[in-house]
């Protein structure tokens, strides 16, 4: 049992030390699916559909999505908690897009040299959701792997500090 707690304690003592690469690394992830579908969506171009504000909005909506991720991603490699706020905030809206761009480009119908076409087609739709829902889950899941081994490393400072007291 003491062997236990030793190992346990000496992990979260490494934590002090260690930077959280595991709430980093999914934050990189979610942002390279986030590239992914960027360059899916906008390689197609059919018809003018693609040229409209929402389109617009998208592509700087990506900006922001990546710069931020980003910058959580340094926050939360340094076990800071506020930043799986954010991280859930990012995921939720990640999710959301679902149902914006890639649902109403693949229920829009375009004529092209006379013919009608879908903007997008079911593979590139379904593609494109699971770009976005697995960097939703990504982000979650870098969230909550932070808001434990912040709590626990904030915890077991607090324990260090009254034991040298």
């Amino acid at each position: 049992m003491t062997e236990a707690m030793n190992d346990r304690e000496l992990r979260l003592d490494r934590m002090r030390y260690v930077k959280n690469t595991a709430s980093s690394r999914l934050c990189y992830l979610a942002i390279l699916l986030n590239v992914l579908y960027f360059v899916s969506v906008y390689k197609s171009d059919v018809g003018s559909w693609y040229y409209q504000i929402l389109v617009g909005g998208s592509i700087v909506y990506n900006l922001l999505f990546m710069l931020i991720t980003f910058l959580a991603s340094e926050g939360v490699k340094n076990y800071k908690k506020n930043f799986s706020w954010v991280l859930y905030a990012l995921g939720a809206l990640q999710a959301a897009r679902i149902f914006i761009l890639p649902l109403q480009a693949h229920q829009a119908v375009v004529k092209v040299g006379g013919a009608e076409s879908v903007v997008m087609e079911t593979p590139q739709f379904i593609r494109c959701v699971l770009y976005l829902a697995c960097g939703a889950a990504c982000l979650i899941a870098a969230a909550v792997i932070n808001q434990r081994k912040s709590a626990a490393l904030e915890k077991h400072i607090r324990a260090i500090g009254k034991e040298a007291a």
